[in-house]
């Protein structure tokens, strides 16, 4: 009778535990980071100028955050439908008293290989501080004139792939010039994070609007 209460209380614990973990989980995927506050004109001492002609994009990154890979992969995709519309900078985060290839993730490797975007490795973040970003995957795009249009993120929640707000918002700004809201919640490690915080914490599959097995091969055709 001992035993068989002791595995009921047992079972009951390993119950709890799985639930708390859940929720734990489901938390995490939706809390978002740090949305900093842009310029609403082109920074005029940033060392990056807007593309000519097109609508100029603007993402910082953490290239150890393994929240920001969905957002390189909406990238990717939002950039191949808004094809010589809108050009684009990822801001890659290195500290100066990082090793040289610190920074040469898989991440980075899959933005080099979006079209029309050039990837400028940021040190300390300074260039990223000219245009407000404070976590990983926050996005500014600025008209040719250089008056700022969004300012947000571009995926549902941390790692999560699919349709969003902010995508939705970036497409009409490009196509019509207007949009319900011009900003979006950000999800991604804080971009001054010497080491993602979060990436002991990154939940799997579970909770996630796609697949890591449709981010992986979505990334992987980059």
């Amino acid at each position: 009778m001992l035993q068989r209460w002791i595995l009921i209380f047992a079972g009951a614990l390993w119950l709890a535990a799985c639930v708390g973990g859940s929720t734990v989980l489901l938390r995490y995927a939706s809390t978002a980071g740090e949305r900093g506050e842009a310029l609403p004109h082109w920074p005029r001492d940033s060392r990056i100028t807007l593309f000519p002609g097109e609508d100029t994009l603007v993402i910082a990154i953490h290239p150890h955050c393994p929240c920001t890979r969905a957002s390189i992969v909406e990238l990717n995709d939002m950039i191949l439908s808004l094809k010589g519309r809108v050009g684009a900078y990822v801001l890659v985060m290195k500290p100066h008293e990082f090793p040289v290839g610190w920074e040469n993730t898989d991440l980075v490797s899959s933005a080099r290989r979006i079209p029309d975007t050039r990837v400028v490795i940021d040190l300390d973040g300074s260039e990223a501080a000219r245009f407000g970003a404070r976590t990983s995957g926050q996005v500014v795009l600025y008209d040719e004139g250089g008056r700022l249009l969004f300012n947000g993120g571009i995926t549902e929640g941390r790692g999560h792939i699919g349709d969003n707000a902010g995508l939705q918002r970036i497409v009409s700004l490009v196509k019509t010039g207007r949009a319900d809201k011009n900003d979006s919640l950000v999800f991604g490690c804080p971009l001054n994070a010497k080491a993602c915080p979060y990436q002991q914490n990154q939940p799997t599959d579970a909770g996630q609007t796609g697949s890591k097995g449709d981010l992986n091969d979505r990334q992987s055709s980059l």
